[in-house]
């Protein structure tokens, strides 16, 4: 299987480079991006928005010769449901690691604080406990150390969707910063942040308790987490 990872704002394809050695291992083929304008803190990021990550996400779908799964962590959610939108008849599955789909006209963070056309990784102090739970001393130095801005456009662009089939698509969601039966009590609720969730036809929800990125935290865990949805997704 075909599966395209996705990262979360401030990283690039090298931030799943703990994850993807298992999926190998499996017998699939990882495909973890780097989007435009991550290329290097030093890239130009002025006038890419949220649309130029969704067609990055869809010319590598484009790209392949089969359907495929696609991961998208945190940010990259909002991304990979963007890209489903554009290609339900080839995406087999959506994996989100701790982020969910991101409906019409909803935007991924535009309270982040911008510096230009930049929004750099803020300091630890402006992140909720649970976003930094497992994220030791030396994983918090890597990460910053890796961080690249985030373009402002992709986390202030509101997104837009056109294709109703995207809600026939199966999807896992892998719960993180909190247990993902609160999902399914906001989805019960009524509650707009998972409204786009609860129109998803096919949706399985598996927890992994660590913060908000189990990649550095608990890469294996993930793995296998991705595994299980990959595999039950060949089997259905």
């Amino acid at each position: 299987m075909d599966i395209i990872l996705v990262p979360g704002f401030w990283l690039d394809a090298s931030s799943w480079e703990k994850v993807s050695p298992a999926l190998e291992a499996a017998g699939h083929r990882p495909h973890p991006l780097t989007l435009p304008g991550m290329e290097s803190v030093d890239a130009d990021r002025s006038g890419i928005g949220l649309r130029d990550h969704i067609d990055a996400v869809v010319a590598a779908i484009d790209a392949l010769d089969n359907k495929v799964v696609l991961v998208g962590h945190s940010g990259g959610g909002a991304i990979i449901h963007g890209a489903l939108d554009s290609r339900p008849d080839r995406v087999e599955r959506a994996v989100y690691v701790d982020s969910g789909p991101l409906g019409e006209g909803g935007v991924i963070n535009d309270e982040l604080p911008a510096d230009g056309d930049d929004v750099p990784l803020p300091p630890w102090e402006a992140f909720e406990d649970a976003d930094l739970v497992d994220l030791d001393d030396g994983l918090r130095e890597a990460f910053r150390a890796r961080a690249i801005p985030q373009p402002r456009g992709v986390a202030y662009d509101q997104q837009h969707l056109q294709d109703d089939r995207r809600y026939d698509v199966p999807a896992t969601v892998i719960a993180c910063e909190f247990p993902s039966s609160l999902l399914q009590e906001w989805i019960q609720g009524g509650h707009p942040f998972v409204a786009e969730l609860s129109r998803m036809r096919d949706v399985e929800y598996m927890d992994l308790p660590t913060g908000h990125w189990p990649q550095f935290t608990k890469p294996a865990e993930l793995a296998r987490a991705i595994l299980a949805a990959v595999d039950r997704t060949a089997t259905s």
